[in-house]
């Protein structure tokens, strides 16, 4: 136990300060040597709060060389209770503190209450609160010089201010008139952000996978699939995104601006192309799919790339006390986005529901055209990236980390056995959900189900999904965001049982008024469960990271996140192919109409093009055994055997550890 005292039996002085057990801060690099042992100390507490109220009140008084009144501490790591109150006089003479040191009687400390205890002179203008603080995480060791010299060259480096709140999300239910005026306007600035990143991810993992699906079988919509990687794989650039941008432009608008104007042009060079690139993805049994895979793989590529940006300057642009509803933007700006590509898009797309709700004249095309949409949003990028660039001054930092030091953070959080603990988790936990989130949309549409019936479903699911996606941020304000996480993954393996019930039940006499409404309440709740678990597992991530890392801690568990949902994904939709038993039987009576060559033997049509092959052919394709059903059925037993067995455990255990537990900084994590 080391003791910060204006008196010891030994002292070591510098003015009127002296440091019992610690080497004699002389020169400047005794007291940067100094500062990083000591800091580290008082920084770790999640208890310890501060507002901006107390922090102007205290520049105030500095201002006016008032005198506040010394300051107390109590921080606590694990039991021990450590208490400083300070008056730092470096102006006292070396006299003064000797005399002082005769009349006073050294502190004594319990058994049951160590303590270190500062006290200083009361000469000089500086008998203000002294406060031992560290700007800056130290990525190595706590020797290290270059951490150091960073840390007290910064010209925000102050030893007068309390200690900076550890990231933590309030206890009460905040409602988002109740915030600062600040976070309300940065808070819709993120929302709509992450809605921009949420228009081309909507595309991609929703509507032309449905557009493909008259083309490519399950396996080669699988394939395709492979488009959506970047955000699973965006960890290994994140730290470039972290390190490396112009003071000119700011941190993460270096980034951004860039990369939405390259998102923009690409949008607008896809949808001057996009039809014939579908036509070709389709010919010669699906073999062009993989080179209108890499154009999509490119332009997630780019969103990926923003959403490490905007995940970073989310931390920043958000206050502390309400960090919380950085996830809730992140929620409702790619829920909407997505959704307006998925669920509003396909509905105009759809012929069958324009024709019906907004023509008098039936035509052939929807209102709305693949080609169209990406034009007008790649519009939209560029206009927005251009009053970003003019409206929006980010905050200028001189932090600098070369690109080495972030990956190496990155490593040093990966050795965290809590973060590998959390790893394992996200790795396995939607397993049980991949064949409902993959493939029962699709399902239905193979057992006839109109386009138009599935848009006005997915339509009427997105007012439940914004809204929900709000509520579910304020609940994981309101209560421990794991517990929600847990009962929403319960919730989520029961309407995957659910959605596979709603498709056996399918009416063999076309789709009616109350199989409409079954699948609308089927699908409502599993979107419903779905958007609570990622907004209470968000709202989780944003409150153990440490915004000193910048992006790369919150991008890390999104990464990972992220790739728990998408790499199973290809497996599944092949295990569905792989699973299916179906028939090609020939007809009878040859057809007068054949689109295709006469079917005269049977033959298998578990594949798409072989199914295409057969009824073109005037043939009759039969299924006796459905590979849905199985794959479903495997991924549900999965999923409940995971969950009680490891992720249950696991997720309730990370909830009640503290957050010092997340640190790079406590030796207990590692």
């Amino acid at each position: 136990m080391h003791t910060v005292t204006g008196e010891s039996s030994s002292p070591r002085t510098v003015g009127a300060f002296s440091v019992q057990g610690h080497p004699n801060p002389r020169s400047d690099r005794d007291l940067q040597s100094f500062a990083l042992r000591v800091l580290p100390r008082f920084t770790e507490d999640p208890q310890e709060h501060q507002t901006q109220k107390e922090t102007e009140v205290l520049d105030e008084r500095w201002e006016r060389k008032q005198r506040p009144p010394p300051l107390k501490l109590d921080l606590e790591h694990g039991k021990q209770d450590h208490r400083l109150s300070s008056d730092f006089s470096p102006g006292s003479s070396s006299e003064s503190s000797q005399m002082r040191r005769k009349t006073e009687k050294p502190s004594r400390q319990g058994p049951d209450r160590p303590a270190s205890k500062a006290t200083g002179g009361q000469n000089g203008h500086a008998n203000a609160s002294m406060e031992l603080r560290r700007k800056h995480p130290s990525l190595e060791s706590d020797s290290s010089a270059s951490q150091t010299a960073r840390l007290m060259d910064r010209d925000d480096f102050s030893l007068n201010e309390k200690p900076p709140l550890t990231p933590s999300t309030p206890a009460t239910d905040t409602s988002f008139f109740d915030l600062p005026r600040q976070d309300r306007r940065n808070f819709l600035l993120l929302v709509l952000l992450y809605f921009l990143q949420g228009i081309p991810m909507g595309l991609a993992s929703g509507s032309v996978p449905f557009l493909l699906k008259p083309y490519l079988s399950y396996g080669q919509i699988g394939v395709f699939t492979l488009a959506s990687y970047p955000y699973s794989l965006k960890l290994l650039w994140s730290p470039i995104v972290d390190a490396v941008w112009s003071p000119a432009l700011g941190r993460r608008k270096s980034w951004i601006l860039p990369i939405q104007t390259f998102s923009g042009l690409g949008m607008i060079y896809l949808g001057g192309r996009i039809k014939d690139m579908m036509v070709t993805a389709g010919a010669n049994d699906g073999s062009g799919v993989w080179a209108f895979t890499g154009w999509w793989f490119f332009l997630v590529f780019l969103c990926a790339t923003q959403d490490i940006a905007v995940d970073g300057w989310a931390l920043t642009l958000i206050s502390l006390p309400n960090l919380s509803y950085a996830s809730t933007a992140q929620t409702v700006g790619l829920t909407a986005g997505h959704f307006l590509s998925y669920t509003v898009f396909l509905a105009f797309h759809t012929p069958d529901f324009a024709n019906r709700w907004f023509r008098s004249t039936p035509s052939e095309v929807g209102v709305m055209t693949l080609g169209g949409y990406l034009t007008f949003w790649g519009w939209s990028y560029l206009i927005v990236t251009l009053g970003l660039a003019m409206l929006k001054r980010e905050e200028k930092t001189k932090e600098t980390d070369s690109i080495m030091e972030v990956y190496r953070s990155m490593i040093g959080i990966l050795k965290l056995k809590n973060i590998q603990s959390i790893i394992i988790v996200h790795l396995i936990a939607k397993i049980g959900f991949q064949a409902n989130d993959g493939v029962t949309n699709l399902k239905l549409i193979d057992k006839g189900f109109s386009h138009e019936d599935m848009a006005l479903t997915v339509l009427i699911d997105f007012p439940f999904e914004i809204s929900l996606g709000y509520y579910a941020g304020r609940w994981s304000t309101a209560y421990p965001a794991m517990h929600i996480w847990c009962w929403a993954f319960i919730g989520r393996l029961i309407a995957a049982v659910i959605a596979q019930a709603v498709v056996m039940v399918f009416p063999k006499d076309g789709v009616q008024t109350w199989y409409l409404l079954t699948v609308i309440a089927s699908h409502i709740f599993s979107t419903f469960t779905n958007t609570v678990m990622f907004v209470a597992i968000s709202a989780f991530h944003a409150k153990i990271s440490d915004p000193l890392i910048g992006g790369t801690y919150m991008t890390l568990l999104a990464t990972v996140s992220n790739l728990g949902g998408t790499f199973p994904r290809y497996f599944i939709l092949k295990l569905v192919d792989y699973f299916t038993v179906a028939t090609c039987h020939p007809p009878s009576t040859p057809p007068t109409d054949l689109k295709g060559a006469l079917v005269n033997s049977t033959f298998s049509c578990a594949l798409e093009a072989q199914k295409h092959v057969c009824l073109d052919g005037g043939g009759t394709c039969d299924i006796s055994r459905d590979g849905y059903y199985v794959t479903n059925v495997l991924c549900v037993m999965i999923g409940v055997l995971t969950f009680w067995g490891y992720i249950r455990p696991a997720a309730l255990k990370m909830q009640a550890l503290p957050l010092r537990a997340w640190r790079l900084s406590d030796p207990d994590a590692k």
